[in-house]
C-alpha cells in the first residue's frame, strides 16, 4: 500500500496562451501537513482545482489515495474534502442550520446530522454562537464554519485554499490550531498560503511554486538553509523595518554592506542580525527563477 496521499507527475495546464502549470511533480505523504508557497497568479489555485476534479490536466498524472483525479473522478471526491478562498456557507442561517443541511446533503440520516452537528459545533468552538445567523459571525468564526461544513463526513484528504486570508492574527492562529487538530486525527492535509509564517509553523513538508513550476521543495529547516549567512535588518525608532539585507554571515561582508548602504538611513537607525526567514527562502527564490526567465 502507497504511503502516498497524493502523487502529482508531468502535471500541465493552459488557459489560451498563458501555461499556469508547467510540468509540475508533487509527492504528499499520508497523515502530514503540506503547504504550497507561491506568488499571485503562481498557479497554487489552478493545482487545486485539478486535484479535486474541478478541472482537467492538460497532460500529466495526479492521483489522491492511489485514484488517478481523471479517470477516477468519483472516488477522488468521495475521498477529499475542499475549503476554497471565501466562505461558501448562507449567511441567512444559522451556523448549526447550515452545518445540519450539509450533512442531510451529504446522505446523513436526521438523527445523525443532528449528532454529527453538535460535534462540530463544539470541535471548532461555535457551540455558543450555533443559534445565531451566519451574517452577524466575524471573519474567524466564518472561516471556522466554512472548515466545520466541509468535514461533515470524514475524509483522509483535506484542500484548504488560503484558509486564513483576511483574518486577524488570533483568528489565524486559532484556525491553526484547529489545523494541527485535524492532522493528529490522521487527515492529510495540502494548503496554500500566502502567509509565509503559516507555512513555516505549520507544514511538515513545503513547496515553492514559480511561473508554473516548482522552484523548491523540503521542511522549511531545508529550504531555510538555501539562503545561507544571516540577513541584517534595518529600523527606525518607531521599530518599523526599513530593509533587509542577506549577507554571508562573515564580518568582512556584514561590514561592507554596512558601509554600501549607510549614506540611505538616518543616523538613529538601529540594526540586527538574524538567521534567514521563511520570507527571505521566498523572496530569494522567486527572485532568482524571475531573473533567469528574463535572461
Amino acid at each position: 500500500m502507497s504511503t502516498l496521499a497524493i502523487e502529482v507527475n508531468g502535471l500541465r495546464k493552459r488557459f489560451g496562451k498563458q501555461t499556469v502549470l508547467d510540468g509540475i511533480n508533487l509527492a504528499v505523504a499520508k497523515g502530514t501537513i503540506f503547504a504550497l508557497l507561491g506568488p499571485n497568479g503562481a498557479g497554487k489555485t489552478t493545482l487545486i482545482h485539478i486535484l479535486s476534479t474541478l478541472t482537467e490536466p492538460d497532460s500529466g498524472h495526479a492521483r489522491i489515495d492511489g485514484y488517478d483525479v481523471v479517470g477516477d473522478r468519483k472516488e477522488v471526491r468521495n475521498s477529499i474534502s475542499l475549503t476554497g478562498q471565501f466562505a461558501a456557507v448562507d449567511e441567512v442561517l444559522t451556523g448549526e442550520e447550515n452545518l445540519k443541511m450539509m450533512c442531510r446533503l451529504s446522505g446523513l440520516s436526521v438523527k445523525e446530522s443532528s449528532a454529527r452537528t453538535a460535534e462540530l459545533l463544539k470541535s471548532f468552538d461555535l457551540a455558543g454562537a450555533a443559534g445565531k445567523r451566519v451574517k452577524t459571525y466575524s471573519g474567524g468564526m466564518r472561516r471556522k464554519l466554512d472548515l466545520a461544513v466541509s468535514l461533515v463526513v470524514h475524509r483522509p484528504v483535506l484542500f484548504l485554499d488560503e484558509p486564513t486570508t483576511g483574518l486577524d492574527t488570533i483568528s489565524r492562529r486559532a484556525l491553526w490550531d484547529i489545523i494541527l487538530r485535524l492532522k493528529q486525527q490522521g487527515m492529510t492535509i495540502f494548503l496554500t498560503t500566502q502567509y509565509l509564517e503559516e507555512a513555516d509553523q505549520l507544514a511538515d513538508t513545503i513547496a515553492v511554486i514559480n511561473r508554473g513550476r516548482v522552484v523548491a521543495s523540503g521542511t522549511a529547516d531545508e529550504l531555510k538553509a538555501r539562503v545561507s549567512g544571516e540577513v541584517i535588518e534595518l529600523r527606525n525608532g518607531n521599530d518599523e523595518l526599513l530593509r533587509t539585507v542577506p549577507t554571508s554571515g562573515g564580518i568582512e561582508d556584514v561590514r561592507h554592506k554596512l558601509n554600501e548602504i549607510a549614506h540611505s538611513f538616518a543616523s538613529d537607525t538601529r540594526i540586527s542580525i538574524r538567521k534567514p526567514s521563511m520570507d527571505d527562502v521566498f523572496l530569494a527564490l522567486t527572485a532568482k527563477e524571475t531573473e533567469a526567465a528574463l535572461v
